[in-house]
């Protein structure tokens, strides 16, 4: 769907730092649980060792499990958030771009049938959104920076490709990137729909690996 040799974007590309607001919030909180779990371990240990005064009960023992489970919890939560802080949607006149880290590419306009809002219910009060790209081609399914946004469903309207890219994004964000697409593009624009809870599906990670194993070979 593109290339993986792309210019750059524009000087006035609209920029929403989607990992910075993401990682904001993320990491504080899973410092918060790694620090649980480090305590957690600490009283493991003083057990271990003899250092603890009283006799250790089931309650104890099941409380500092607990903590520590929440500690690796935290870790796994870290990572991609410390991996991420940097993404970046760049919109501007060629295309929507993605930048993680040093690597960047393209979702040309050109290459597109349509573009739409998907919502569903995110808790008791919150709402999470994507932006649906619906190719008007094929698309590479194992693209460095684009293939996790690949999902394989039913399409929006009849006509439209199973296969799209499908960009998460928050409350804060999702209003400036469809006004940076409606600036650019207004005429491939599908509108806004309401999925159901959970829409957000995840990437095909074991097709993914699959077809790169495959091309190694």
């Amino acid at each position: 769907m593109s290339s993986p040799h792309t210019p750059s974007p524009a000087p006035n590309a609209t920029v929403i730092r989607v990992g910075r607001r993401s990682a904001m919030t993320g990491l504080p909180c899973s410092i918060v649980l790694m620090v649980i779990g480090a305590v957690g371990i600490f009283g493991i240990v003083l057990v271990a060792m003899g250092k603890q005064k009283g006799e250790a009960t089931v309650t104890g023992f099941v409380g500092l499990g607990f903590a520590v489970a929440l500690g690796v919890l935290g870790v796994i939560l870290f990572v991609p958030f410390w991996a991420n802080r940097r993404s970046r949607i760049l919109i501007d006149h060629t295309g929507l771009w993605l930048e993680k880290g040093d690597l960047r590419n393209v979702i040309p306009w050109h290459s597109l049938a349509g573009v739409a809002l998907y919502w569903s219910e995110f808790g008791r009060n919150g709402k999470i959104y994507s932006l649906e790209l619906y190719p008007n081609g094929p698309i590479d399914r194992d693209d460095p920076i684009l293939w996790g946004l690949v999902r394989d469903e039913e399409p929006l309207h009849p006509g439209l490709p199973h296969v799209r890219h499908r960009i998460v994004l928050t409350a804060p964000n999702q209003g400036p990137v469809v006004e940076a697409v409606l600036s650019h593009v207004p005429q491939i624009w599908l509108g806004e729909s309401q999925r159901p809870a959970g829409h957000i599906g995840r990437p095909d990670l074991r097709g993914h690996r699959e077809r790169t194993r495959g091309r190694t070979r």
